[in-house]
Parts: C-alpha cells; sequence; structure tokens
C-alpha cells in the first residue's frame, strides 16, 4: 500500500508558476513509476506528465510539454511538478499516482494508487 498526499495548490494569475508536491509513504517510493493527472470541471481526467522510476525518464502530453517539468527525490519520497506560464485551461484537480509499470506509464488504467488531488485555479 502507498499512501500520496499532494500539495502546494492554489489560485495563481494567468502567465504565473506553481510547484505541486506529493509526498509518498508506504512501501519502497523508488519501485514506482509516478505520474500527475488533472481534472477539470465536466472533463475527464487527463494525462499531464509521468516520470520514471529513477527519474531518469519523463513523458509529457504537447497540452503542457515545455511549460510542466516533473521531478521526483527517491530519498524523501517526493514527487514535483513544476508548472510554468499557466493559462486559465490549466484550472483543475491535480492528482499523484504510482504505478508499478517498468517506464513511463500515460494511461490512467496504469497507476494503482492515487492521492486525493490538489486545486490549483488559474485566473484570467
Amino acid at each position: 500500500q502507498v499512501q500520496l498526499v499532494e500539495s502546494g495548490g492554489g489560485l495563481v494569475q494567468a502567465g504565473d508558476s506553481l510547484r505541486l508536491s506529493c509526498a509518498a509513504s508506504g512501501r519502497t517510493f523508488s519501485a514506482y513509476a509516478m505520474g500527475w493527472f488533472r481534472q477539470a470541471p465536466e472533463k475527464d481526467r487527463e494525462f499531464v506528465a509521468t516520470i520514471g522510476r529513477s527519474g531518469s525518464t519523463t513523458y509529457y502530453p504537447d497540452s503542457v510539454k515545455g511549460r510542466f517539468t516533473i521531478s521526483r527525490d527517491n530519498a524523501k519520497n517526493l514527487v514535483f511538478l513544476q508548472m510554468n506560464s499557466l493559462t486559465a485551461e490549466d484550472t483543475a484537480v491535480y492528482y499523484c499516482a504510482a504505478s508499478t509499470n517498468i517506464g513511463i506509464p500515460s494511461r490512467e488504467s496504469s497507476y494503482v494508487y492515487w492521492g486525493q488531488g490538489t486545486q490549483v485555479t488559474v485566473s484570467s
């Protein structure tokens, strides 16, 4: 069992930056690929970023590529999402998730543990 707790969300202006954190507890953190997803009101949850077990590989969808950066600290059981140049379209609840898959999974079904989410609101 892995428990995930997100933090760092809030209300920002368009063009601002925000850094989300996800603290993991439980079983060996480095055994999991980690991902971030988001869900805007009345929309399906969508993939935002993923990072491999060692932190050496990452993958992003085109919607955030070049603006968002995922990273992890395996010594501290933390994963981060640095978000730059935010727009109103980035407004959503952001979720951290853990996957036992090898590699950098982007499918929601690949993730077995989920946090409760943190709200990010970008005002224009």
